[in-house]
């Protein structure tokens, strides 16, 4: 072949490699709102959210998520508003985010605090969530000072729930996640679509399906000056079985 013809054959097979890779692999999304910080940031800019990639394997065949994973999963419903949900708005972003290498809309960032068969509770003396019985330790969170149910000696909480000064999520379903953002004052998670105890008519949902979990959330690639690998924390390791 004449060297145009193999640049465009070449092209071609990088096309197919980058979307075999980001349908089975690796996949970059954006964070769309402040609900991870600090760890994760973003913001009303699509231009400026940090991009994080997400690996896949780990939930094949048998695999499932664990507590502790920052994981992204498809809106299992009205969770996003419009602008989040958008993705790229030009063609070139558009055509990237086909092969991979742009992050998608339509997507949400958290981390898995129940997995089927638990119970969360908020809070312990120390503003502590616990899951099944057990006081979480949680350092990479940012705490909320307001709608706290319980707070600690400096009037810090995680795991606020507007309008319930203590709540307890029921048991989590089979095939089921309990999320939430590591900006426990400011996330849309599942504490949000929890109906309250004084609610007799609602008809919110907590859960997230696990069938809408995309993959686990491994590393923060862009800025690159707070590129870093995202590993589970040791937090959850004392909590019982179910």
């Amino acid at each position: 072949m004449s060297a145009w013809q193999e640049g465009i054959v070449l092209v071609v097979l990088a096309v197919l490699v980058a979307i075999v890779v980001k349908a089975f692999f690796v996949q970059a999304f954006y964070i769309p709102s402040e609900s991870m910080e600090p760890g994760l940031q973003g913001g009303p800019s699509v231009a400026t959210d940090d991009r994080v990639l997400v690996e896949k394997p780990s939930y094949w065949l048998s695999g499932t998520p664990q507590r502790g994973d920052v994981v992204v999963f498809s809106d299992p419903g009205s969770w996003l508003g419009v602008e989040e949900a958008g993705g790229p708005d030009n063609l070139i972003g558009k055509a990237l985010s086909v092969i991979g290498l742009y992050p998608e809309g339509g997507h949400l960032v958290k981390r898995v605090i129940g997995v089927p068969g638990d119970v969360v509770e908020c809070c312990d003396k120390q503003g502590r969530l616990m899951v099944n019985g057990e006081p979480i330790d949680e350092p990479y969170a940012r705490p909320s000072q307001t709608k706290c149910g319980r707070p600690n000696k400096d009037g810090e909480c995680f795991g606020p729930m507007p309008g319930n000064r203590h709540w307890e999520s029921g048991t989590v379903p089979p095939g089921s996640l309990f999320v939430m953002g590591d900006n426990r004052a400011n996330s849309a998670d599942s504490t949000v679509h929890m109906c309250t105890a004084n609610e007799t008519d609602c008809a919110l949902v907590p859960w997230v399906p696990e069938e809408n979990v995309v993959g686990k959330v491994v590393a923060l690639g862009w800025p690159l000056d707070r590129a870093k690998w995202i590993h589970r924390p040791k937090s959850f390791e004392d909590v019982p079985t179910p």
